[in-house]
Parts: structure tokens; sequence; C-alpha cells
């Protein structure tokens, strides 16, 4: 794997390179320097070695603080991350929530068996078929997909994504207004779930967790999109009524809906108390 750091558009894994966006481009954080070691010895641990590229002075900066993150030293991420600064209103990425999104078909089974699963064991195949399918556009390894990703709260990636399967291409600026159909979005709190058992950071995403998440110990928040309300509310399991959210999709594109259900959940769900393990 290539790891390129520099100015880019976003941070992002592609097609076997991890291009890694700087915030104050050329200086380097330490949470930046943090995921860049994380995305290290995640590719270490599953057998491919990384090169990076990058000007001396991040470098010596990478190397300087190598020594504390071998030694199990981690730091919180910073309350928002200017990496990507492409959304409207926020400028970059909320840190206090993160979220899953899928289609509403999808959403249903998920709240059928109460779990959200990995590809693998959601769709019932092996990790080398799934690789192989023409909608691993990014040429992900095969390890990718015995885990459920998350993006951070506010970010408008997941319903993206959802429309690009929906479409069989990627989508256009029409697509992403007009014609845009938001998916089912699973809100979690950061500091919560990194709490998890099967929780990883791998550099890229917030983090990412091995083969399933049960929502009840989990999940703060469910947002479905008001039109499928007849499809989804009568498969709510009766642990989670209350924690599931119909919203009316009155917004002009894609960052307006991101917006509207970050700060929905941010205002109503973010600060509840969960049973179980979290209590």
């Amino acid at each position: 794997m290539l790891i390129k750091i520099g100015e880019f558009d976003f941070t992002e894994c592609w097609d076997g390179i991890f291009y890694k966006k700087l915030s104050g481009f050329p200086k380097i954080t330490d949470w930046e320097i943090q995921t860049i070691l994380d995305f290290i010895r995640y590719e270490s641990n599953h057998g491919r070695t990384c090169e990076i590229e990058a000007e001396e002075s991040v470098l010596h900066a990478i190397d300087a603080y190598r020594s504390l993150h071998e030694n199990g030293n981690r730091i919180s991420p910073p309350e928002k991350i200017a990496e990507c600064t492409a959304c409207p209103k926020y400028k970059g990425c909320m840190t206090d929530l993160v979220c899953h999104t899928s289609p509403v078909e999808s959403a249903i089974q998920i709240l059928d068996c109460g779990s959200l699963l990995s590809p693998v064991k959601a769709r019932k195949m092996t990790a080398a078929e799934l690789k192989a399918e023409t909608r691993n556009a990014a040429n992900d390894p095969e390890d990718y997909f015995e885990y459920i990703m998350f993006a951070w709260g506010n970010c408008q990636a997941g319903d993206r994504l959802v429309m690009e399967r929906k479409l069989g291409r990627f989508p256009d600026e029409k697509d992403l207004s007009e014609d845009f159909t938001p998916g089912v979005r699973f809100f979690f709190r950061y500091d919560d779930l990194i709490q998890h058992p099967s929780a990883v950071f791998e550099g890229v995403l917030p983090l990412k967790i091995r083969d399933e998440v049960i929502l009840n110990d989990w999940v703060s928040a469910i947002i479905v999109p008001e039109i499928h309300r007849q499809q989804v509310e009568p498969v709510v399991p009766k642990e989670l009524r209350s924690r599931v959210h119909f919203l009316q999709n009155d917004c002009k594109d894609i960052w307006e809906w991101s917006e509207k259900v970050y700060e929905y959940v941010k205002k109503n769900d973010a600060k509840r108390s969960l049973p179980g393990k979290m209590q």
C-alpha cells in the first residue's frame, strides 16, 4: 500500500493508495499522525507493507511520534476535523457522532435481525467473492468486507454510496439534489462505540467493527426517511422503538439532508442513556 500525504480534496483510500490530506499542510497534527500509524499497523496486521510519500518535515514528525503510538498512547479526535471541508455548514467532520447508512431494503433486514452485520455475514458470501464484484470500485482488499464501516455523523458519504449502488454508477449533481433519495442512518456516539470489543482503528474511517454490532446495546438513533414509514415501522423491534425517528426529506440536496439529520440526532438523542453495556 502506498500512503501519499499532502494537499488533496479529502482523505480516502482508493485502489491501493491512501491519500491523506493534512488540514494545515505542510504542518501535521498528532491526530493526523495517529491515523497514519493506525493505517500502517492495520495493513501490517493483514500482511501488507506501506510506503510513505511526503515532505521530509512530515516524515520526521511521523518518526518522532512512532514510539508513543507503539507504546499504546492514543489521543482523542479534535471536535472538528478539517481534512474534508466540502460540507457547506460545518466545513469539516464533527466527531461526536458516527453513522452507518444503508438502503431501506437492507435497513429492514438489519432491524429484523437486530444487528448491523459485516458484508460477509449480511450477504452470506466469502470475502473473495465480494472483492471480485464490480461494485468494489475502490478495489478494497478482502479483509475490508469482514467489517462494518462508519463515517462521521455529519458526513454525506454513506448516502452518496447508497445512491451509487441504486444507480449503478457514480451519482451526478442532479442525483444528489432533486433526484436524491436518502438511505436509513444508524447513529452512534463515537466515545461509546470505540469501547466495542471488536472496534478497529484503521486510519481512514473513524473506526470499523468486525462482524456485528447489536443495535440495542449500542445505537443512539435510527433516522428513516418519512416516505419509508409504512415499510419500516412494522419491523422495528419493541426495544428500539424510542430510538427510531421518521424525518421528512424537505431538503434541497444531500448536504442539507446530512445537516438536518445530524442536528436532529445531536439535539434529541446523542445524550440518552443506553441499556445493557452502555449503562
